[in-house]
């Protein structure tokens, strides 16, 4: 599950990796948000050549919604990367509230891995819009989420590795693009349908080399960490459905996770609750709902 995303941090490519962390950093309740301030080449099946899908996507981004800071950090990356990728688009059973909470929460599912004593990686929130983190083993990096509404997030990143498997630090940039759509389906669930075109410079010519050398391992770890990503965040969804009070009590215990960003997980999972609750009323099952013996919310532990 998260497994495979800690490896890769641990390998010095915590840009992917927290990519593949699906992506990014809290826009409070607000569908659009702007601010002025990847990964490897496969088209995955699509017609387009990797260098005319680079371009589709570029040509596709909200620019006209963005700071000229903004646009010039993202297209600095964008225009000219050392390694670009799709990565395999994702269908999941997800609520869209949860998902684009998750999305731009990513330190609520490393907490989540930290309980499960699963990862290493540190996160620390430096503003509304950007954290940082470090895996403890050389690899460090700052990422942005510069864009968002409910159908596109762009995350800019920036990081660098210095441990035992290099000589000197290696540095590098990122352009992560995530793109979204909601379907519901008869039952009243909403199907998330996803993807993350990535765009990487590595500043360093030796660095250059090995990525390029390495393009399709690297991209086959990044392929794996979205694919199991997105089913965490469904997971996590369908929990929030089924047995909230579990899920509440993970929420109160989370390391890692501001208490602004814990209440509104709180209430994430209480409107999936109630949502869910309603679909069984509707269905006729008065027999499945779950007991309101236990409370829906509760004061986090700090």
């Amino acid at each position: 599950m998260a497994g495979g995303l800690i490896q890769l941090s641990r390998n010095g490519w915590c840009l992917c990796a927290l990519a593949a962390v699906l992506a990014i950093t809290p826009l409070s309740s607000v569908d659009g948000v702007e601010r002025g301030g990847s990964l490897f080449k496969r088209p995955l099946n699509n017609p387009l050549s990797s260098y005319a899908q680079r371009q589709d996507v570029i040509s596709r981004l909200p620019l006209q919604r963005l700071t000229p800071k903004a646009q010039q950090r993202i297209l600095a990356i964008a225009k000219s990367p050392t390694l670009y990728r799709r990565l395999p688009t994702q269908a999941i059973d997800c609520d869209r509230e949860m998902f684009l909470f998750l999305t731009r929460n990513p330190e609520v599912m490393i907490g989540i891995w930290d309980l499960m004593g699963i990862t290493a990686v540190q996160t620390r929130r430096t503003g509304p819009y950007q954290f940082e983190a470090e895996d403890g083993s050389g690899t460090d990096c700052l990422v942005d989420l510069v864009y968002g509404d409910p159908h596109v997030h762009i995350y800019v990143a920036e990081g660098s590795y210095d441990g035992a498997m290099v000589a000197k630090p290696i540095r590098g940039k990122g352009v992560f693009v995530v793109r979204s759509s909601y379907a519901t389906g008869s039952d009243g669930g909403t199907t998330v349908t996803g993807t993350i075109d990535c765009f990487v410079q590595i500043e360093s010519l030796g660095a250059d080399l090995v990525a390029r050398t390495l393009s399709g391992l690297i991209g086959r770890s990044a392929d794996n960490n979205f694919v199991e990503t997105a089913r965490f965040m469904a997971q996590v969804s369908q929990a929030s459905a089924k047995n909230p009070p579990a899920m509440i009590d993970v929420a109160a215990r989370l390391p890692q996770v501001e208490e602004t960003t814990r209440r509104e997980f709180l209430a994430v999972i209480n409107g999936i609750a109630e949502k869910s609750d309603d679909r069984l009323r509707t269905a006729g099952n008065p027999t499945q709902r779950r007991s309101r013996s236990t409370p829906r919310t509760i004061n986090p532990r700090r």
